[in-house]
């Protein structure tokens, strides 16, 4: 390896680490403010979690959309280091004033501004640019919507009768089906060794996270229907309890989305150096690493970034709290299968949101989100701006 690609290896890690302590907010805000765990409880629960991603997301699918944002032609060591500083520098200064920015939006905005110093907008693929920026506006919208019909699913069981108990048997039929239409089994198989081979099924990296999203949907529907039979104590209790999960749920969804855009910025690296010829060839070290890295980022924690999502937007019980971070999980689950990198810090910004506008809209405290929407939109130019000016500057030396 040349030393620049050493170091862009370096700085691309470096990134990872910063986004984990940038967005352990995403993960850890509702359950910090909830008081279920505790910050140092919920960043190492999180970072657990976050790397448990890399036993669960093998297709690599957000890597690969991150790697195709500049035209390969266009892809050099110079390009990719010059978006890589620059994002470094914005998510740094939007950590230090407590802005919950995208880091995802950070890269793809450095890598594509570098890309158009160097060859102009035609460097720039459309495709997963205008995908990545659409859902800015979906990847929220779509965690808003979903955390809004949990948290009205929940309040109505409380109630008794029968509609509560429909919604619930109704989620359990939905998560029959995802199962029918995940797991591809062989009859003939099945009937020689069911056991074995249900067992290699389940196991199967390309089944297991939506194994993973039906046990969470399953786990909450039973706990539904016996919602109505328990007082407000024990109640928030076990929702305490769920919280646990549906948190964890939220951190495998952050590591799998995140680590991988990383992931393709270092497979781009090794493209543009020589190390390897195709995407499809990536070293089993980059994963791992920058799996480790957001992890460990994680367990540092950003703690003005925390007070933000947690308090700041809303006042979220521990049953929103199960609401936000399951429909964020859910989100995320949805988007890492299409193969689009979203924000993780917009999902979960969404679904709080979603959880507020059920008390009432007012609840939401719509000032500090317009100010977050301001940070969203300006994050892909700002950065894009920044990297042209870092790339300018780096082709004077070289």
């Amino acid at each position: 390896m040349t030393p620049l690609l050493i170091v862009i290896i370096v700085l691309a890690l470096i990134f990872d680490f910063i986004n984990g302590f940038h967005d352990a907010a995403n993960s850890i805000a509702t359950v910090v403010s909830t008081k279920v765990l505790t910050p140092i409880q919920a960043v190492v629960w999180a970072a657990l979690f976050n790397f448990v991603a890399f036993f669960i997301f093998k297709d690599h699918g957000v890597a690969n959309s991150i790697a195709k944002t500049v035209k390969e032609i266009d892809i050099t060591l110079p390009v990719i280091i010059s978006g890589l500083l620059a994002a470094i520098g914005w998510n740094l200064f939007t950590w230090w004033f407590g802005i919950p920015s995208s880091s995802s939006h950070t890269l793809i905005g450095g890598f594509a501004g570098a890309a158009i110093a160097h060859a102009g907008f035609s460097a720039v693929n459309p495709e997963p640019v205008i995908k990545t920026v659409s859902f800015i506006v979906l990847a929220p919208l779509v965690g808003m919507i979903m955390a809004f019909i949990i948290s009205l699913w929940f309040i109505n069981a409380f109630r008794k009768g029968i509609g509560p108990k429909l919604m619930s048997f109704a989620v359990m039929g939905l998560v029959a089906f995802i199962l029918s239409q995940t797991l591809e089994m062989d009859p003939g198989k099945l009937k020689h060794n069911f056991s074995s081979y249900y067992l290699n099924v389940m196991l199967d990296t390309k089944n297991f996270k939506w194994i993973l999203l039906a046990f969470i949907l399953f786990i909450m529907s039973v706990f539904t229907l016996f919602l109505s039979n328990l007082n407000y104590a024990r109640s928030s209790k076990w929702f305490k309890r769920l919280q646990l999960v549906s948190s964890a749920a939220f951190s495998i969804g952050h590591g799998g989305n995140d680590a991988q855009k990383v992931m393709g910025i270092i497979t781009a690296a090794l493209i543009a150096g020589g190390q390897i010829a195709r995407f499809d060839q990536m070293p089993i070290w980059v994963p791992l690493s920058c799996y480790t890295a957001i992890s460990v980022g994680t367990m540092s924690g950003g703690w003005k970034i925390i007070k933000t999502m947690g308090t700041r937007i809303t006042k979220v019980t521990p049953f929103e709290g199960v609401a936000a971070e399951t429909a964020g999980a859910i989100t995320l689950f949805l988007t890492e299968n299409l193969k689009i990198p979203v924000s993780t810090t917009h999902t979960i910004t969404g679904s709080i949101i979603g959880v507020g506008a059920t008390k009432r809209l007012s609840a939401v405290r719509w000032g500090v989100t317009i100010n977050l929407l301001w940070a969203w939109l300006l994050t892909i130019p700002v950065s894009g701006l920044i990297a042209a000016i870092v790339y300018s500057v780096f082709s004077l030396f070289i």
